[in-house]
């Protein structure tokens, strides 16, 4: 199957220097032409539009930071939408809009296309060695066919349901990773005025019921002064901005949501609309005059995890 790849950026780069590295015949699209050349330096090609990119591939993904970026690259002029039609597929990897990516997957259907939303998690650095959990939202049909290009990108691969649930899913995480986030900093830095030594404190977080994903990563960049994970605020407010459009529609009255809304609007205005997600804790640095670093804690997240084939997974019945 040869693929199309729209979005060379921090988890976009990493899917698509996968799918290279496993042999998939690859061209590749991106706003920074410094990227692209660094693809092509290692053997993927590219194409002078997004037609072009589509009217050669069997699959397009999207892998872009907005709604908005993906509807252009779909339906804007010389978009993908051009060259869609039976045995194509539009694979969206991005965090999207459920009803968005629903909506330009309709239009891809009606030209005779598949659509399936196909988010990631699991983090930039397990994005890099094809470890990363895939979802797909699409009917059982198109899932089977595009099966064999998730099981290179990522290691574990969940069908979610129709086209669209993956994406609401894929919110959903974020959310739970973005609170997880908050609730480490208060923890951190309680600590820290109680007294307590930041290793010890890391470690008994890490071997107790308190322990999670997110603090066995981001807190690691949070006590080594880094900060840097790849991710940066204006996304996760994309994200939680996201999850709470979906309560809303659905009539459900979220209240620790709209304070993490608010906790990253205050962040964003200190530090940045794109500062690092987790220069957040600084906030509560600057609120007490305590510094959050403990020594031997790395500065990058490196997925020492062997790389092997992905698989379906299916939730029990």
């Amino acid at each position: 199957m040869n693929v199309g790849f729209v979005g060379l950026g921090n988890v976009g780069g990493k899917l698509a220097g996968t799918l290279l590295r496993n042999g998939i015949a690859l061209k590749v699209m991106d706003l920074d032409p410094a990227r692209v050349a660094e693809f092509v330096g290692r053997g993927a090609g590219t194409a002078a539009t997004p037609y072009a990119l589509a009217d050669w591939a069997d699959a397009v993904i999207t892998c872009l930071p907005s709604p908005a970026a993906s509807a252009a690259v779909v339906e804007g002029q010389d978009g993908i939408l051009g060259a869609m039609g039976p045995g194509k597929f539009w694979l969206e990897m991005s965090t999207t809009d459920a009803d968005e990516v629903k909506r330009l997957g309709a239009r891809v259907m009606d030209r005779g296309g598949k659509a399936a939303d196909v988010p990631v998690s699991g983090g930039v650095h397990r994005a890099a060695t094809g470890n990363i959990s895939v979802y797909a939202g699409c009917d059982r049909e198109t899932f089977e066919a595009i099966l064999p290009i998730l099981t290179v990108v990522g290691r574990q691969v969940l069908h979610t349901g129709p086209l669209g649930s993956a994406s609401i899913l894929k919110v959903m995480t974020n959310y739970l990773a973005t609170a997880n986030l908050l609730t480490l900093c208060e923890a951190l830095v309680t600590m820290k005025a109680a007294g307590m030594d930041m290793a010890t404190t890391y470690e008994a977080i890490r071997i107790s019921s308190g322990n999670s994903f997110v603090h066995e990563t981001e807190s690691q960049l949070i006590l080594s002064g880094s900060r840097d994970v790849n991710f940066t605020m204006d996304l996760v407010q994309k994200d939680i901005g996201l999850f709470q459009k979906i309560a809303e529609a659905h009539g459900v009255p979220l209240e620790i949501s709209p304070l993490m809304i608010r906790i990253f609007t205050d962040a964003q205005a200190r530090y940045g609309q794109k500062a690092q997600s987790d220069r957040v804790i600084e906030r509560l640095e600057e609120a007490t005059g305590l510094s959050i670093l403990a020594p031997g804690f790395p500065t990058e997240l490196v997925d020492e995890e062997p790389e092997g084939r992905g698989h379906e997974v299916r939730p029990p019945r």
